[in-house]
């Protein structure tokens, strides 16, 4: 078997066997097969997709391409969240805690930024000394101890995923369903957790750009799942405009906090306390989503969701006082507000221009070697639907890059602005189960 056969096969249409499709992964995983054959593959299954039966097997062998997380160990209903991702996405931060303070075992492997989009473990690392790198004894203690870890996938667990990863995110194939579902749902199974919860976002700042893709997606992974024996379910979440005020890494850490004692942005507080009610379902925890709503308010406004997150950056061995007084972060040496050329409701704020504006300012990866500024990134001062007078502030950029002219215009073009009053959006649309 050779491996440019399979790509000539999948390129003209053809459905890929078992034996192919474990025959590619298997070899990528060893290095017998190139990173570019490995993106000619990726390219092909782009273009041509895949069918229910070769994405199960997919996801199949790259689950099992490392070893697979056993978490019997940790007592009670272990729950996890996936989110696709998004820009501004600081979701499991303040969610985990929430969840957690009711009494649900966090379990959470988590991922990098991808493209555009911020990553999860990027964003705890901004943290001065918490470690993403938790072995499999820690992890399973911490979570049993304090109810909550959020971790980095160790290089043993799903290492086809890791390489593909990293693979898609510098060759245009991230965008792809077959690719997304076998991605996320490998990671999700081999990380050993008894319920799935994902969260599929769609629209300017997502990879699936409208809700049909994404209800698309959902309904693949959510089958995959299901038909592996775990509760998984799904929310279809708007991601056109960035998800809360803050994106960059640094600065999202400081909103999660912000939201964590109850002054989080109503989007995202929204999208938390839906998928946190869902998770609470699934934990048998609640009966109700009404019912786990209330307990995740109780959660915030008690303060016990905000002591989880202090809990679990000291497990990690994260400088707790940052957390304690966020104006210890680091501040970029360039703070430039951007403001408005005219008065009139905001209709758009195109979440993809803001994603890469912030990127380019430093807070994300444009190649798999680039090192991220963790200060970096840009504030809004306005959301969709919001009246801003002309030459009132849109939002501020953060960067310690000295040529930002360009970008700034970039930014400036991503907010657009109506005489009409703007009719706004939930950012939940459907849940998928």
């Amino acid at each position: 078997m050779r491996i440019v056969d399979i790509i000539i096969k999948k390129r003209d249409g053809g459905v890929l066997s078992e034996e192919e499709i474990r025959f590619f992964i298997e070899g990528y995983v060893k290095g017998e097969i190139t990173d570019y054959q490995a993106s000619a593959l990726a390219m092909t299954i782009f273009f041509q997709g895949m069918n229910k039966k070769e994405i199960a097997i997919l996801t199949d062998a790259m689950e099992h391409s490392g070893e697979v997380m056993d978490l019997s160990s940790i007592k009670g209903i272990k729950v996890d969240k996936h989110s696709t991702g998004g820009v501004g996405d600081k979701t499991s931060l303040v969610l985990g805690p929430m969840v957690a303070a009711c009494g649900a075992k966090v379990a959470k492997m988590s991922g990098r930024g991808l493209g555009h989009t911020g990553g999860t473990l990027d964003k705890l690392e901004s943290i001065p000394g918490l470690t993403i790198a938790v072995s499999d004894h820690d992890f399973i203690d911490q979570v049993n101890d304090i109810g909550i870890a959020i971790v980095g996938q160790t290089a043993e667990l799903v290492p086809a995923d890791k390489k593909m990863y990293a693979l898609r995110d510098v060759t245009g194939t991230v965008e792809s369903v077959p690719l997304i579902a076998s991605s996320v749902m490998s990671k999700k199974l081999a990380s050993g957790s008894d319920t799935i919860l994902l969260d599929v976002t769609f629209g300017e700042g997502a990879f699936m750009k409208n809700i049909d893709a994404a209800r698309e997606l959902a309904k693949v992974m959510v089958e995959i799942g299901k038909s592996l024996n775990r509760n998984t379910k799904a929310v279809l979440s708007d991601m056109n405009e960035p998800l809360g005020f803050a994106v960059g890494n640094a600065l999202e850490v400081k909103e999660a906090i912000d939201a964590l004692h109850g002054r989080g942005p109503k989007d995202l507080m929204e999208l938390c306390y839906t998928c946190g009610a869902i998770m609470l379902e699934q934990a048998q925890i609640v009966k109700t989503k009404e019912e786990g709503k209330k307990m995740l308010e109780e959660a915030i406004q008690s303060g016990r969701a905000f002591d989880k997150f202090v809990a679990m950056v000291k497990a990690q061995k994260g400088d707790v006082s940052y957390i304690l007084d966020p104006s210890k972060f680091p501040v970029s040496k360039h703070v430039v507000d951007i403001v408005s050329d005219q008065g009139g409701y905001i209709y758009s704020i195109n979440a993809l221009e803001i994603g890469e504006g912030s990127m380019k300012l430093g807070a994300g990866r444009a190649t798999m070697k680039d090192t991220i500024d963790m200060s970096a990134g840009i504030v809004l001062s306005k959301k969709v639907g919001d009246f801003v007078k002309k030459g009132e502030k849109l939002c501020t950029i953060y960067t310690n890059k000295e040529d930002f002219d360009l970008v700034l215009q970039e930014i400036k073009s991503a907010f657009k602005i109506s005489d009409k009053v703007v009719k706004t959006h939930p950012v939940v649309w459907e849940i998928v189960e």
